[in-house]
């Protein structure tokens, strides 16, 4: 076969892929929220602000905060497993907090509504250590629930990037600020994490992404309003078969979700910018 044959035959079933199942279901869903029994207009954006402006709201500050600290956790365990003097414990984290990576989000629902239950794992076991007592114990399966269960399983995902581009990083300037007294908090604020920004930049952006599309978790963790804006579009096809409202909904999680990309690709062209400078 001809190099010029061959090469678009070879890129075709990739292009076919993402024309069938990206580009045609987000057509579909922008010419869909436009549109009405009567014609085209904005009824269905309309209804998606006086119905469900508060869910909209709680989604972008639960998926917000759980970025937050899947960044936090995820920098303290790829800079301990860095700089970390204890083997035994260095071995022991790199076996431990790769587990979440295996499970699927609804295996994680399916957990956390047995953990964080009022009569669950966690709070029998803060009974059981006289940490806590059975009349104060209360149930977690709400927000908080929601936000326990994508930290739980996005960090591992984030601190292995981290955990990869920080051991690639020159030991020498780790070793000459420890060398000049730097604290091991120190050293990963100021030297490691400024320099693995674009990764750390990289998995929360792949993580929010991912969260923002996850149904399993918040209707098995939060059966009450608000809600995340997947439970709002699940309810709305399930219930009144309202593609419509549920699509526009879907369109107001791409303008989300494509806002963080795009702060994304400012952040990386800067770096780039001032690499080249």
């Amino acid at each position: 076969m001809h190099p010029r044959v061959l090469g678009p035959a070879l890129v075709a079933p990739a292009l076919a892929t993402v024309a069938l199942f990206f580009v045609y279901p987000l057509a579909y869903s922008l010419v869909s929220s436009v549109q009405t029994p009567d014609g085209w207009g904005w009824a269905n954006i309309v209804k998606v602000y006086e119905l469900y402006r508060s869910d909209i709201i709680f989604t972008v500050m639960i998926i917000g905060f759980s970025t937050f600290m899947i960044g936090l956790f995820s920098t303290a365990i790829g800079g301990y497993l860095v700089l970390g003097e204890n083997p035994r414990t260095v071995a022991i984290l790199k076996w431990l907090y790769r587990w979440p990576l295996f499970i699927p989000f609804v295996v994680a629902g399916q957990v956390m509504r047995t953990f964080l239950a009022k009569n669950g794992m966690l709070n029998n076991t803060l009974i059981r250590l006289d940490l806590l007592s059975p009349l104060n114990a209360a149930s977690l399966l709400d927000w908080r629930g929601i936000i326990v269960t994508f930290v739980w399983k996005q960090t591992p995902f984030v601190a292995l990037l981290l955990s990869g581009a920080m051991a690639s990083l020159d030991r020498g300037t780790i070793e000459a600020a420890r060398n000049l007294g730097a604290s091991r908090p120190r050293i990963l604020i100021e030297i490691i994490v400024p320099q693995v920004r674009a990764s750390l930049t990289v998995g929360l952006t792949l993580s929010f992404v991912t969260m923002m599309s996850v149904l399993s978790v918040p209707l098995m963790i939060n059966a009450q309003t608000p809600t995340t804006i997947t439970a709002n579009m699940a309810f709305r096809i399930n219930a009144y078969g309202d593609y419509g409202v549920a699509n526009a909904l879907g369109v107001i999680s791409i303008i989300l979700t494509s806002g963080v990309a795009w702060l994304y690709l400012r952040q990386a062209s800067r770096d780039k910018s001032r690499a080249v400078a």
